[in-house]
């Protein structure tokens, strides 16, 4: 390989690294708000259990402090080992959870424990105030990002109030939940968009390319800059397998977290040409 390709690699590499990074920055500072408006809630509630799908468990305890579980087959013995670990800030729990999946945990928890319906109940008060139709569909392409998030700041002050008990904190603590999540996603698209137009004369030099093909989902890396991917959503065993095509940031972010695309893609580069990362070459042997 040229000089002038490695180099180019190289440099893809480097910028996906420097997003990762940054979106992880800025994400462990938006969930850490979301905590910190919150720790009254969570001691109201004496804690909440956010995940409880053996062998994932996660809860965050009264004083704020989070439990994760993680379940392993040891190589030696062939049995399964749990270990449970104590993570103590919000920012430590975003270098293992997605944003998006940790607001969607705290909501559906919150939701049950409330008794509340499935569907969002403060989604409607977050877009009359936007200036959003309920009935219509969020474009990241047409919405204000910035008024949309102001209008979250004005929605969650106005909502946060002291409970009366653990009832209506739980229910507070759920539209929360739902207005912070729909903010991650969409700051999670806004990132791959820029990621787009950092990447896209580099992208161009080396064409398409695949990342993954595993049998329930596809990932390309476009020469557009742009990533792409093809899923097998979750289903019933009546429902025929449908692939599902993911075409825009807004698709990609429903079901793959940023960090994990941009470490993807440098991983795959430096499988690809490992002259782009001699250092990763280096501690592999």
């Amino acid at each position: 390989m040229d000089e002038t390709r490695a180099a180019i690699l190289g440099e893809i590499a480097s910028e996906a690294g420097l997003e990762r990074a940054s979106f992880l920055t800025d994400a462990a500072r938006q969930f850490t708000r979301f905590l910190d408006a919150n720790r009254a809630r969570f001691r109201e509630l004496g804690g909440m259990v956010l995940i409880d799908d053996d062998p994932d468990y996660l809860s965050i305890a009264p004083d704020g402090t989070f439990r994760s579980r993680t379940r392993y087959q040891d190589e030696a013995t062939g049995e399964w080992v749990s270990e449970t670990e104590v993570i103590e800030t919000g920012a430590g729990l975003v270098e293992l959870y997605n944003p998006a999946e940790l607001y969607a945990a705290f909501a559906e928890a919150a939701r049950q424990r409330a008794g509340l319906p499935e569907q969002p109940t403060g989604a409607e008060d977050l877009l009359e105030v936007a200036g959003i139709p309920p009935d219509a569909g969020i474009d990241i392409g047409t919405v204000d990002l910035d008024a949309y998030a102001g209008a979250a700041d004005e929605w969650a002050a106005t909502h946060v109030r002291e409970p009366a008990d653990a009832g209506e904190a739980a229910r507070l603590l759920y539209d929360l939940a739902l207005t912070f999540q729909e903010r991650s996603q969409i700051s999670e698209a806004r990132l791959l968009e820029q990621f787009q137009d950092a990447s896209e004369g580099l992208a161009t030099v080396l064409g398409d390319s695949m990342i993954l093909d595993d049998e329930d989902e596809r990932l390309w890396f476009r020469a557009s800059g742009a990533f792409e991917a093809e899923v097998l959503p979750e289903r019933t065993e009546d429902e025929e397998p449908a692939w599902k095509a993911l075409t825009t940031p807004d698709d990609m972010v429903q079901f793959y977290d940023p960090t994990d695309l941009f470490g993807d893609l440098a991983e795959s580069l430096a499988e690809r040409h490992p002259e782009v990362a001699p250092e990763l070459d280096d501690a592999g042997a």
